[in-house]
């Protein structure tokens, strides 16, 4: 790898820091040159993160805004290198403040409004949101097996979900990154919101985007979903049946961190849903029962 940065950026590599985030194989490392720069590095070490590197240099290269980090250099192979701009001292959260939220809400009107490569696929057709409430009907065990829900209430509540979700709005003008997780953002200096990892990117709805956002961002302590993105009963419905029917589905051996991220998501996902569309929430009879 020394000799393909020094290749790429004119310098060669000084020290290397391994950055241990993201829920990949793939390598990643902050690399100080012999001029004095700082660059961050990913490397692909299988077909699939090796893929996504592809995707992802395909993006950047088509497009550079204020809101992704600068693409410094890129060299294919086996293990396919991508040398970015070093965001590491930057901050990454959580904790959220209202600033911070505000700066995210205003990072994702700028994304929306960025006219995108033409070559994106829309998100209907894109595979990447094929699964939902739907497959959970098909074969509900995985989705029992977390223990989120009981049979009754999936009985009970499932039909609702699927025609909310169904009801969800994909497609549109707008560019999506379509993973828009709190690891996947940061903020520079001066307080503005930067995405990271675009292998995903699409067109369509732009409120996909925030309602992706909004589990995780709960689950961090920041505000309630309904507080960023009201009146969101299909978009809650759509994003909790994403994650309803990945997160008891086996580990993924290239990337076993996923699915309890993926649950985690659920637990905040699912409830947002019902208390947009008026249904009872998992586990309220077993607590009315303990008299809770």
């Amino acid at each position: 790898m020394d000799d393909q940065l020094a290749n790429l950026l004119g310098a060669r590599p000084a020290t290397r820091r391994r950055i241990h985030r993201g829920y990949t194989p793939a390598e990643r490392w902050v690399v100080e040159l012999d001029d004095g720069r700082s660059v961050f590095v990913k490397v692909g070490v299988n077909e699939l993160t090796g893929g996504w590197l592809r995707d992802e240099h395909r993006f950047y290269a088509a497009l550079q805004a204020p809101f992704m980090p600068r693409l410094l250099g890129w060299a294919d192979g086996d293990r396919p290198v991508l040398v970015l701009e070093d965001l590491s001292s930057a901050f990454w959260p959580p904790p959220w403040t209202d600033a911070r939220v505000e700066s995210v809400l205003r990072m994702l009107r700028d994304v929306a409004g960025t006219p995108p490569p033409p070559w994106l696929a829309p998100a209907s057709s894109s595979g990447l949101l094929d699964r939902g409430w739907p497959s959970v009907r098909e074969d509900p065990g995985p989705m029992l097996s977390t223990g989120i829900v009981e049979p009754a209430w999936l009985e009970a509540n499932l039909p609702a979900l699927i025609s909310a979700a169904d009801a969800c709005q994909l497609d549109g003008d707008a560019l999506l990154h379509l993973d828009v997780r709190s690891d996947n953002i940061c903020f520079r200096a001066d307080g503005s919101a930067v995405l990271v990892d675009w292998n995903l990117a699409v067109v369509g709805n732009p409120r996909l985007d925030i309602a992706a956002w909004l589990p995780t961002l709960v689950a961090e302590g920041g505000p309630p979903p309904e507080s960023i993105l009201p009146d969101a009963g299909p978009e809650a419905a759509f994003v909790s049946g994403f994650f309803a029917a990945r997160a008891g589905q086996p580990p993924i051996p290239d990337a076993p961190a996923i699915r309890p991220l993926q649950l985690e998501q659920l637990r905040h996902a699912l409830p947002w849903a019902c208390r947009e569309l008026g249904l009872p929430l998992p586990g309220a009879g077993r607590m009315a029962q303990r008299g809770e």
